[in-house]
């Protein structure tokens, strides 16, 4: 068998099901080049207790060491970026709050280990920073936050620049999803939710707007920006 229950109520609610390893590695060794790129992003929109991004996670990590261990910074800005690479959405509170401990667990693990006395909380902090940015509780259907007050699926981009410093943008999933559609207006901005351009061979195409882009914040200090 190839997946997991936790209940059939659960199942009958929500449809849920959990994959189970050998099919989880089989799956993304469709995509191993993907999975050992340290900034190649991946979103799960039903993502459960993390079967997925754990595993993209762990061969990110992988990587990372293997390739950094010897400079703490280094293994830091790396991790941080893969950390920020994984995305998920989930209907199911628990289970975001089970996904969420257990890929800052997977970090959390490799960190410890290999800089026992010198990591630093600082890094730990960011990178639960951005799992609670990352794994949001929503429904990927109607592309809103779940609860008694949907609001429209925010993800945040976190790219790296001139090292340590990180550049956050936030877009929504909707304009994310419907780049190759004609925009449509947002009401609360009253412009379009993408820009339109043409490609170098001349096609039309769409980019996403971003909702709200932050100042350049050194990856150390991005869990502060909100105590501003």
């Amino acid at each position: 068998m190839g997946k997991q229950v936790i209940s059939k109520k659960r199942v009958a609610d929500h449809g849920e099901v959990f994959t189970r390893k050998r099919e989880v590695n089989a799956m993304l060794n469709l995509v191993v080049q993907e999975t050992e790129r340290i900034d190649s992003r991946f979103l799960e929109p039903a993502c459960g207790t993390g079967n997925f991004l754990a595993e993209v996670l762990a061969r990110k990590l992988r990587v990372v060491e293997s390739r950094y261990k010897k400079s703490q910074l280094e293994y830091e800005r790396n991790s941080v970026l893969a950390v920020s690479s994984i995305y998920g959405i989930d209907i199911l509170q628990d289970n975001v709050a089970k996904c969420r401990e257990r890929l800052f667990n997977l970090f959390d693990k490799s960190y410890t280990h290999l800089y026992k006395t010198t990591a630093k909380n600082e890094c730990r902090n960011t990178v639960q920073y951005i799992m609670e940015k990352n794994i949001i509780h929503g429904n990927a259907l109607t592309l809103k936050t779940a609860g008694d007050n949907p609001l429209p699926i925010v993800f945040a981009e976190w790219s790296p620049v001139n090292g340590s410093m990180l550049k956050r943008r936030d877009f929504s999933f909707k304009a994310l999803l419907t780049c190759g559609e004609e925009p449509k207006q947002m009401s609360f901005l009253n412009e379009p939710e993408q820009l339109n351009m043409f490609s170098d061979l001349g096609d039309y195409v769409f980019i996403p707007r971003p909702r709200k882009e932050y100042p350049l914040t050194h990856f150390l200090e991005v869990a502060d920006v909100d105590k501003q």
